[in-house]
């Protein structure tokens, strides 16, 4: 991509899908001189090397990319300030950025966060925030400091979470409203009409990196809590159970009572045309899509009349329960 007069220059560090609509804006808004990302990761059944999509996307656009394994080298910290970029733009691009890399722009880095700050900092605040049963999320555009997510708001945009929404579904409609937050915003910090504002620490909370055991279901829970973790880690990294010993994950529920303890959580109380209703610590969880370890996912029904599924029998949160 040729350089464009009295355009700012920038940089962009990304990774996911999530990134690709606020890279497309900053293209539009200013000279992109280098995207970094992160390196080629094995993916797929085969674990070939697969690009991320902001490389993908980068390369559509003509813009020179890097993928360094290491950014907390003298010779990288070098590298970029070299490219006398006006500022960074960064989204979730998956490592925190030393001192060196956050001054090398002249007006430092800025990043778009999928949350209202100070609410979940860390890697994974759009599927947390459905987990935890929040009614709304945002985008914020945030200075950046030496901490996670710890720096100076300079906007802010909120989103009600919708009632049956996932994970997955949440993160495309936040991609696309930190992109237009961005548009709108960036311009007014590089001409310096934001005012920078400090968060309040003392309201923080976490959004920590997935790992596979968060999806373990929790019968003791109520049943609200255990709908929005389906729905929130779905599809990474996926909520599940043990029914027989064999673990099933768990792909789509609808709850059919808040309140209630009928019997031992994790009891199966009815079984339907289209479900399989579950005590939970509070409340019935109706089970309707399932998918059994090896197996494809099919209705509850389907489920039910291979496994045997009658009320007394249990779905537990471990093969020993």
């Amino acid at each position: 991509m040729s350089p464009t007069p009295n355009k700012p220059r920038a940089l962009f560090f990304g990774t996911p899908d999530f990134a690709v609509p606020c890279l497309r804006v900053l293209a539009e808004l200013a000279d992109v001189v280098q995207v970094i990302t992160q390196p080629d990761r094995p993916a797929g059944r085969g674990m070939k090397l697969a690009p991320p999509a902001v490389k993908v996307a980068a390369q559509e656009l003509g813009i020179a990319v890097q993928q360094p394994t290491k950014v907390r080298t003298p010779e990288f910290a070098a590298q970029l300030t070299a490219l006398r970029a006006d500022v960074a733009v960064v989204v979730a691009y998956g490592r925190i950025l030393p001192p060196a890399l956050l001054n090398a722009p002249r007006l430092g880095c800025v990043n778009v966060h999928a949350s209202l700050l100070p609410k979940l900092r860390g890697a994974a605040p759009v599927q947390w925030s459905i987990v935890n049963g929040e009614p709304e999320t945002g985008v914020c555009l945030m200075q950046m400091d030496e901490g996670m997510d710890t720096g100076p708001v300079l906007a802010r945009e909120a989103l009600a979470i919708g009632a049956e929404e996932t994970g997955d579904e949440l993160a495309v409609r936040l991609s696309q409203l930190g992109a237009e937050l961005l548009r709108r915003e960036l311009p007014r910090y590089l001409r310096g009409e934001l005012s920078a504002v400090p968060q309040d620490h003392a309201r923080a909370t976490s959004a920590p990196v997935l790992r596979k055991d968060h999806g373990a279901i929790d019968w003791s829970k109520s049943a609200r809590q255990l709908h929005d973790l389906v729905r929130g880690f779905y599809s990474w990294p996926g909520a599940y159970t043990f029914f027989a010993e064999r673990r099933v994950k768990v792909q789509r529920v609808r709850v059919v009572a808040e309140d209630g303890v009928l019997a031992e959580p994790g009891t199966v109380l009815r079984v339907t045309a289209d479900a399989i209703e579950v005590a939970c610590g509070r409340g019935t969880l109706a089970l309707l899509e399932l998918q059994p370890e090896g197996r494809n996912r099919m209705p509850a029904a389907a489920f039910a009349a291979g496994q045997r599924v009658t009320t007394e029998t249990r779905f537990s949160g471990s093969t020993s329960a």
